[in-house]
């Protein structure tokens, strides 16, 4: 442990052991999860992707206005009440309950969704803006 911590220390980020084991038991049924913080990291990380993915598709649908944040704000939360409870059958009350989850890597996922929602939106759907 104590070598890890040097590492960590020395290069300013973890082992790549650590990535590895971290990814395999993010995509694996029921994982065994020793450290708290492990799960919300991979909860936090989880929610950028899906952030990023539906900033994509909200962006080529059209979807536009308070419908889209709304919808965002619904499905982000149910992928990651779904993915902890369901997928990795966690007991939400051992991580300070639903709304810890919940919360989890929010507010970054909401501002990555917004800029790929925006960039992709006015890409595909704004041709020209010196036309007019």
């Amino acid at each position: 442990m104590a070598t890890q911590t040097r590492t960590l220390e020395r290069n300013g980020k973890a082992p790549k052991t650590d990535v590895a084991k971290s990814w395999s038991k993010a995509i694996t049924k029921n994982s065994v999860f020793e450290d708290k913080d492990e799960l919300l990291d991979i909860v936090y990380w989880g929610r950028q992707v899906v952030g990023m993915i539906l900033g994509v598709f909200f962006g080529l649908v059209p979807l536009k206005g308070v419908v889209a944040l709304a919808l965002f704000s619904i499905l982000s939360c149910a992928v990651t009440y779904f993915y902890c409870v369901n997928f990795q059958g966690i007991d939400e009350e051992e991580y300070g309950g639903v709304w810890e989850l919940l919360k989890e890597g929010f507010m970054t996922s909401f501002a990555s969704f917004l800029v790929v929602w925006i960039i992709v939106y006015n890409g595909v759907h704004f041709d020209n803006l010196n036309d007019g």
